[in-house]
């Protein structure tokens, strides 16, 4: 069986000198394939004691997060969903103590949370309860406290959960290491213990991490803590292989299929025709016996059956599919039936793909392509929610249904974050884009964000405006930040005069090759192809040189000047 995340843990807590506990604590380590997906989650918080109810702000923020979290969807990165979480739950705290307690100080509580997930461990923190780590026998403090010291003696939070409306949770991550330590403590405990104590309590009882972190409260209570005592001790036992992942796990031992042709059947599918073929997959249409209806397989190429880095990107395919539900996005079937090989089966949709409507339709009116294009923003919207990257985004992947419904149907290259962080950091998958369609940022070996989509669709929209590409020329195949900076738009005025200046605007930003300097979201994009930004409007006139708009007026006019001046001359001279 191969090796997975597997950790121990200590834990105590004690109210110490207080009359009441106002920590709270608490971690779960959860079965596959959620320890493959989000991995294991430990937290401390501390209800703060000038707060009317600390203790249900700290109770609240461990039970609520620890809850929360592994119900976020599984693509989601760790980041994301955690931010997701605590950005609610701050504002749960924040609302309730004003309206409960009017008070700025009604629920509030420090909090710090360990997240270990494949080979990386994620830290978020907010206020002054702690989180160390002891690798190769060295101390380290992974946070830092949100405390003010004003004199005296005497501090306050400056930061903390339900403290203000808007949350602000330091975070970092790292690579995890066997035998890393993590230690997690409330201010009633490190406050009042010794780093060397520290590491001795941790070096003598290393075999039994319950007993370790009972000896910290004890120490710090000796040490004449004043407050409640709280610490949780986890070690990481072993970790995963570097390239493995709960989908791989399952899809180990299966075989690829053989090439199919019409007539055959595999697990009552009976095949009836080859759709499309590529070096990688093939596509073909198949009756199910079983539903009665026509649906589509797609296997992978015999070619690759050795190629443990393609069998990962086939199968992630069929797990984004299931986990996608939208009218705009091809649906995956669920397995209702033993799978002998390798392949996976989709609705079967009737009509064109877009590249032979555009063939169809060169000239296509402007609301036509709008409301293709906003069907595909809807569909690309539902990706970005789940934290999925398309990446190769074109006409050949895209479908218009029968009935006029436009489906993204391609999932050979999505990214999906929280799968990504499976891997190890120094992991980087190429992208597998198609040239014209993907962004400039994967060309030069970048990170794609969904403004790489975005760039994606821009191209199609110009296409479908112009009937042609929106630099002039292909993309660079080899390319370079000075071969992306020689690039200039081609206004949509030189092929097609009917686009109006503010939307090409709109489709100039949307195509900037610096993606900071595109739209942030589609719905702004989208937005602004149907309704005139006023910043675009006349804009155009005034930033695109007249040779460029139009060519034919400029050497008109030009030659118009030339022959007055001409005139002028031979005026003067005959004077």
């Amino acid at each position: 069986m191969p090796p997975k995340l597997e950790i121990s843990v200590g834990q105590c807590s004690d109210k110490g000198l207080k009359k009441d506990n106002q920590d709270f604590h608490g971690y779960v380590c959860p079965k596959e394939p959620q320890l493959s997906y989000k991995g294991v989650a430990i937290a401390i918080a501390d209800g703060m004691s000038g707060s009317d109810a600390g203790k249900e702000a700290s109770q609240a923020s461990i039970v609520g997060f620890l809850d929360d979290y592994f119900c976020t969807p599984d693509s989601w990165s760790v980041k994301y969903s955690v931010q997701k979480i605590l950005s609610a739950t701050n504002s749960w705290l924040y609302s309730t103590g004003h309206s409960k307690y009017q008070s700025a100080k009604g629920m509030v509580c420090t909090l710090s949370i360990l997240i270990a997930k494949s080979h990386t461990a994620h830290i978020f923190h907010i206020g002054d309860s702690r989180i160390y780590r002891i690798r190769n026998k060295n101390l380290e403090l992974l946070t830092r406290d949100h405390r003010i010291w004003v004199g005296d003696g005497k501090s306050y939070l400056n930061r903390a959960m339900g403290i203000e409306p808007n949350l602000n949770v330091d975070y970092r991550s790292f690579t995890l290491e066997p035998g890393d330590i993590f230690i997690l403590s409330t201010d009633g405990v490190h406050d009042f213990i010794q780093d060397r104590d520290i590491k001795q309590i941790i070096d003598e009882n290393s075999g039994d991490l319950q007993r370790a972190s009972e000896m910290m409260v004890a120490k710090a209570m000796q040490s004449e803590s004043n407050d409640n005592v709280t610490c949780q001790i986890v070690q990481i036992d072993s970790l995963p292989m570097a390239s493995s992942d709960e989908i791989s796990r399952l899809n180990t031992n299966r075989p690829f299929p053989p090439p199919l042709e019409p007539g055959m059947i595999l697990d009552g599918y009976h095949v009836q025709e080859e759709i499309h073929a590529s070096k990688r997959t093939q596509v073909y249409r198949a009756f199910d016996a079983k539903t009665e209806r026509n649906v589509i397989l797609k296997t992978p190429s015999i070619n690759y059956e050795d190629d443990p880095v393609f069998i990962e990107h086939f199968l992630h395919e069929e797990w984004a599919g299931k986990r996608l539900s939208h009218n705009n996005i091809l649906k995956v079937l669920g397995n209702d039936r033993p799978k002998r090989c390798i392949y996976y089966v989709t609705e079967y949709i009737g009509g064109p793909t877009l590249r032979q409507w555009m063939d169809g339709n060169p000239k296509p009116e402007i609301k036509t392509v709008y409301a293709i294009i906003e069907q595909i923003s809807n569909g690309l919207g539902a990706f970005h929610r789940l934290e999925m990257l398309h990446q190769d985004l074109k006409p050949e992947n895209i479908i218009i249904d029968e009935s006029g419904v436009v489906k993204i149907i391609d999932f050979g290259s999505v990214k999906i974050a929280g799968i990504a962080e499976t891997k190890k950091p120094a992991s980087n998958d190429p992208v597998l884009g198609t040239l014209n369609y993907t962004a400039p940022e994967y060309l030069l070996g970048q990170r794609g964000d969904l403004r790489s989509d975005l760039f994606s669709l821009a191209v199609i929209t110009y296409e479908m405006l112009n009937g042609a590409l929106p630099f002039g020329k292909d993309m660079p195949e080899k390319t370079s930040r000075i071969k992306l900076g020689r690039l200039q738009y081609v206004a949509s005025m030189e092929h097609n005069p009917m686009v109006p200046a503010w939307m090409d605007e709109a489709l100039k930003k949307a195509l900037s090759i610096n993606p900071n300097q595109r739209y942030n979201v589609l719905s702004e994009f989208v937005y602004d192809l149907k309704h005139p930004n006023p910043r675009f409007i006349g804009s155009a006139k005034t930033t695109t040189p007249l040779i460029q708009r139009n060519p034919l007026l400029f050497w008109k006019s030009l030659g118009a000047i030339q022959f007055l001046i001409i005139l002028i001359l031979a005026y003067l001279i005959s004077v």
